[in-house]
């Protein structure tokens, strides 16, 4: 049996994927521990794993009121966290990270289970930094975030992907949105944490945008608009799922947050893309840290969140489609170890109780 445990956002559950499904495959039982308000149940439900929720509280930066009560949620999903694996029992824990994946890491280490952890950004994130004494292993995306953790329990592994997303059909996706190849096709992928703000700037520079560009534009849960739908040569979608690996292929260009999954992603498919960081006011500066480690290897084009505006936006468009074909070469020298391989041979040998 593994379990798997990580959430807070859709990008500390969604690259677990590839890595569940491989042990579904050799016949493992597969268990998933989340939050009992978070989206982690409804994003894991459809690959058939067992589902749990443990009281968890947010590991902010800042002084807040809710620190207090919070410290003891941590306490009670720790304690929580323990009993369960004590009840399931198993051979090993996958944690993504996310502030959801605390307690259930300490439970298992008070379990003596071993814990490998994963880490997107360039620079590791609090929950894995608070986490990181109780892990045997810590799987990173990036090489350069080893100069920060202990590198004898630092592994550079990347991130994995689903297999789906590296096999998207441009042609389907062109037919999915009803477009044509006479324009290109720009993506914006408005997500969810900082989606306000491109969709703002997308809507704002729409006629301008659809001159020159056919529009696919992934707004958010929550954040449609539907006064402009009827506007020639744009599509938009509050979600996509099955389609998205087809419409991302169809894409000539893609328009993002700088998560550090987006990034990874963009540079894997070699996408040529433009990243729009949020800013130190709404993060703590990972994603600008993620942004600029792709720029100046000069694979990302950037625009910083306060100079963005639809005229900032469609200079940088028109100048990066000005030079596709010299940015896809670049993107193509990009190296991506095989992170599924590499991260399920630890899980499978720290089950075993050896060294990798």
């Amino acid at each position: 049996m593994i379990v798997f445990t990580g959430g807070g956002t859709a990008g500390h559950v969604t690259p677990s994927f590839a890595i569940i499904r491989h042990f579904q495959s050799l016949g493992w039982v597969v268990h998933y521990v989340g939050s009992t308000t978070g989206m982690e149940e409804a994003l894991v439900s459809p690959l058939g794993v067992s589902f749990h929720s443990i009281p968890t509280g947010k590991l902010r930066r800042y002084l807040s009121l809710e620190n207090l009560l919070d410290v003891f949620r941590i306490l009670f999903g720790i304690w929580r966290a323990y009993w369960l694996c004590r009840r399931l029992r198993p051979r090993v824990v996958f944690s993504k990270g996310g502030y959801v994946s605390f307690p259930f890491v300490m439970g298992a280490w008070l379990n003596r289970v071993p814990v490998v952890a994963h880490e997107s950004d360039l620079t590791p994130g609090l929950a894995n930094r608070l986490a990181y004494p109780f892990v045997r292993r810590i799987c990173v995306t990036f090489e350069q975030t080893q100069r920060y953790l202990d590198s004898e329990r630092c592994v550079y592994t990347g991130t994995p992907v689903r297999e789906e997303l590296l096999n998207g059909d441009a042609a389907a996706g062109r037919r999915f949105l009803g477009f044509d190849d006479r324009k290109p096709i720009v993506l914006f992928v408005g997500g969810s944490l900082g989606a306000r703000r491109l969709n703002e700037v997308v809507r704002a520079g729409l006629t301008q945008l659809t001159e020159d560009f056919q529009v696919v534009h992934i707004a958010g849960a929550g954040n449609l608009d539907s006064a402009r739908d009827e506007t020639p040569g744009y599509r938009r979608f509050e979600y996509l799922a099955d389609p998205y690996a087809d419409v991302l292929a169809a894409a000539d260009i893609v328009v993002s947050r700088a998560g550090a999954n987006s990034v990874y992603e963009l540079l894997l498919l070699a996408k040529p893309h433009v990243l729009v960081p949020l800013p130190l006011t709404a993060s703590r500066g990972d994603q600008i840290e993620n942004a600029d480690y792709a720029r100046e290897r000069g694979l990302s084009d950037v625009i910083a969140d306060v100079e963005l505006t639809a005229e900032r936006l469609l200079d940088a468009l028109q100048a990066l489609l000005g030079h596709l074909d010299e940015r896809r070469r670049a993107l193509e020298q990009f190296e991506a170890p095989s992170s599924v391989a590499l991260i399920t041979a630890l899980l499978e040998s720290e089950a075993k109780g050896q060294s990798p």
